[in-house]
């Protein structure tokens, strides 16, 4: 598989050019890579209107996805996101306001996009809370939920995977969602992997319209490379999507980035699957071990080992101590679970120390954990009015009935308590308290 913008920066690297343009480092400086470092000159493409270099990458990945499109971000899966959602809405009768109708574990762009693109929520909540992080919703939940809605939304909106693993059900929301014809929309962040498993598990291949990828989270990419894919089904978008993306995106696109996502397509094609193969097994090898020594943990993804660090008898502070004292560092920890995100790029011996760790781990009485509840709060005002309103930062004990400006708890993808423009319970104050959260901004009276 071809290569054309790696080829070119490093053509243009060696090529002795005097660089009389961006950026202001010339291809020189303290951290080797400035020769790489290159802006949109002659030649280079223009990535949100590209008939070059990077049309012909991109097309490499569509074929690698099996998406009609794949399109690049080197913002993340941020800015994918964001396109992906004013692509959605544009099908809104003129007059009318969009709706979407989303998981409530959504990452806080997904609220900020609601801000900036001016669209209504309609949110589904868990039947069975396990945690902050989750919000798993069957196909059933869906068409009931849409049945009893005022309005018809034009798109759900899921992620999926979860910042635990935990997946949804992407085949029969996607059934669902065709039959009542509306879109899916999936937020893949952490699942660009999951096409390349010896049965794939990508949102491309089990029947969403359209989803995002940090090609960063999972992949050998440099951070901020994402793609936003366009399926078959929804091929009508694709001449939008480069100005939906141009909309919220910097005029000034890393080419490094854009070059470690070219080059990822080559490895993608070529070591890529049996190097993940292996590393699968290799995983799977210590999620056994961790169940052989019943070390509680969750199902999931699996490229990742979810440990229920409360259940082990540990709270996060010890957690982390015992984790800093084996040289191992984790994606995430809270006072419930440790995540712990392995791929094919994991040495052996980093694989052998994380083995020892569960080997050596000693169990300790369950911690008793209270499954989190969530109420669902009144929207008073969108999303938008909230959030541009002016504000005020007040005490969570003093702020039942304030209706809240900015999202509580979104980051990484998580259940918010309360989102912008909804009014503040004392159902919401008990659960930021639980969390730790004292000060909440809320629009100012």
């Amino acid at each position: 598989m071809t290569t054309p913008i790696l080829d070119f920066v490093r053509s243009y690297a060696e090529s002795g050019t005097a660089r009389f343009h961006m950026p202001g480092h010339k291809g020189t400086g303290p951290l080797g890579c400035e020769s790489l470092d290159i802006t949109e000159i002659s030649g280079a493409d223009e990535l949100f209107c590209a008939d070059g270099i990077i049309a012909e990458s991109e097309k490499n990945a569509s074929e690698l996805f099996g998406s009609y499109k794949t399109l690049y971000s080197t913002e993340g899966s941020s800015l994918a996101i964001r396109a992906m959602l004013a692509l959605a809405i544009s099908d809104t009768p003129y007059g009318e306001r969009p709706l979407i109708l989303a998981t409530r574990n959504a990452h806080k762009v997904f609220i900020y996009s609601a801000a900036l693109l001016d669209f209504d929520i309609e949110w589904l909540y868990p039947k069975a809370p396990s945690h902050i992080c989750s919000c798993s919703v069957s196909a059933d939940e869906v068409r009931n939920a849409i049945a009893n809605m005022d309005r018809r939304p034009v798109a759900l909106y899921v992620t999926s995977p979860d910042y635990l693993g935990g997946m949804c059900d992407i085949k029969g929301l996607s059934e669902v969602c065709r039959q009542l014809g509306i879109l899916l929309l999936v937020d893949n962040a952490h699942g660009a992997y999951l096409n390349f498993l010896d049965t794939p598990m990508h949102p491309m291949a089990l029947g969403a319209d359209m989803c995002c990828d940090s090609a960063h989270k999972t992949l050998p990419v440099l951070t901020g490379g994402a793609y936003l894919h366009i399926a078959h089904s929804a091929s009508r978008y694709a001449d939008m999507a480069k100005d939906k993306m141009a909309l919220f995106a910097s005029t000034s696109p890393s080419y490094l980035t854009l070059a470690s996502l070219d080059a990822c397509n080559a490895y993608l094609d070529g070591e890529y699957r049996g190097a993940l193969s292996y590393a699968i097994l290799r995983i799977d090898k210590i999620k056994a071990l961790a169940r052989e020594r019943k070390i509680p943990i969750l199902d999931g993804e699996p490229s990742k080992l979810t440990v229920c660090i409360a259940k082990c008898g540990y709270t996060e502070k010890q957690f982390r101590r015992m984790l800093k004292e084996s040289c191992i560092e984790a994606e995430f920890i809270d006072s419930d679970y440790a995540v712990f995100m392995l791929n094919e790029k994991n040495s052996e011996s980093d694989f052998s120390r994380l083995e020892g760790f569960i080997l050596n781990l000693p169990l300790c009485e369950d911690i008793k954990k209270e499954a989190p509840i969530f109420s669902a709060p009144r929207q008073k005002i969108s999303v938008r009015e909230a959030m541009l309103a002016r504000s005020e930062s007040v005490p969570v004990s003093s702020s039942v009935g304030r209706i809240c400006a900015t999202p509580s708890v979104s980051c990484p993808p998580a259940v918010p308590l309360v989102i912008s423009g909804e009014v503040i319970c004392e159902a919401t104050v008990s659960g930021l308290q639980a969390l730790g959260i004292e000060r909440i901004q809320v629009v100012k009276e």
